[in-house]
């Protein structure tokens, strides 16, 4: 039986992982209904994409008994009202990252999510990528020794957008696009909290993030550097260094395709798609739709490979870089 999906936010993301859902079969995933604040643009997406049910408030979706995932593709300042909702009417969610605006709010969401008693996976697509799976084969059979460093790297101009600049929206370097190069590190040393972090940043007029570097120390003196930034476009690229060698991720490492290993490159591509995208390789979330209904059809309540403690481990070391750059937003307060 498929998967019976919901949409909340009739946005570009939203857009695109629809998308991506029809790169699978059929039987196994369907988009049933599709929610906004506004009934009209609610409307618009379900005709391009051929869903038979829009409402214009997302209450409404909560309470559509015929859904069995929702995917929430909602700017991150909406996150934690829009995952308490749908946990409290007892609905699944895979909520785009990052999950929430720091670690108070996302332990809001986790916590509702186990006294509801529902599936709640934060949505790190780049987690589940062939080329991220490769890499987790690798590390586990320490293809390149031990790892000593870990460095990535996300810059791309779009701070000229108003999501990207403006706090109120949940503008920042770190929270956009950081999080890309913090989930990898955290991925490549199995969820271990670092030790020490150090961030230095520059900060736009608006009080949010432009660029960051962080520099991370984990345990028998291993560690990590990760540079983003909202200004200008970086290689965008990540290395594993070990003992015995290196993984290479080529740009672009949020949404990989291809991999060098000791130098020795492989292709891992992402499917075609069917309707045009707005981002890169979107397609690749195909991925974890697929991972969400794997854990559904078990009954699991969360994800192995992008768990609950993995969403706790990312907001609360974006906590600490944003504290140390001087970022404040006014979730921070409340």
């Amino acid at each position: 039986m498929a998967t019976r999906w919901g949409i909340c936010c009739a946005g570009k993301i939203s857009n695109d992982f629809t998308v991506a859902l029809k790169t699978l079969p059929a039987e196994d995933h369907q988009v049933v209904a599709v929610a906004a604040r506004k009934l009209e643009d609610a409307q618009d997406f379900a005709k391009k994409h051929s869903i038979s049910r829009a409402y214009g408030s997302y209450e409404e979706l909560a309470r559509d008994p015929d859904i069995d995932v929702v995917y929430v593709g909602a700017i991150h300042p909406c996150h934690r009202n829009i995952c308490l909702l749908l946990t409290n009417a007892k609905k699944n969610v895979l909520c785009e990252k990052p999950l929430a605006m720091n670690s108070k709010e996302v332990k809001e969401i986790l916590t509702s999510a186990k006294r509801n008693d529902v599936f709640l996976m934060e949505a790190v697509w780049t987690r589940f990528f062939p080329a991220s799976v490769e890499i987790r084969r690798l590390l586990a059979q320490a293809e390149v020794g031990e790892v000593k460093m870990v460095r990535s790297e996300f810059g791309t101009p779009v701070k000229h957008l108003p999501r990207s600049r403006q706090k109120e929206m949940g503008g920042g370097a770190m929270l956009d696009i950081g999080i890309y190069c913090l989930q990898f590190v955290c991925m490549v040393y199995g969820g271990e909290k670092p030790e020490r972090i150090q961030a230095t940043g520059v900060c736009m007029a608006t009080g949010a993030d432009e660029t960051v570097v962080v520099t991370m120390m984990f345990s028998k003196n291993r560690m990590a550097v990760f540079t983003c930034s909202s200004a200008v476009e970086l290689p965008n690229d990540a290395i594993i260094v070990g003992t015995k060698g290196s993984i290479r991720i080529p740009a672009n490492m949020w949404c990989p395709t291809s991999l060098v290993v000791n130098g020795k490159e492989s292709q891992h591509p992402v499917p075609e798609p069917s309707l045009p995208l707005n981002f890169l390789n979107s397609t690749g979330m195909r991925y974890e739709a697929e991972e969400v209904r794997q854990c559904l059809l078990k009954g699991l309540k969360e994800s192995a490979v992008m768990s609950h403690a993995d969403s706790l481990l990312l907001a609360e070391v974006e906590d600490e870089v944003r504290k140390q750059v001087g970022v404040v937003y006014s979730q921070d307060s409340q």
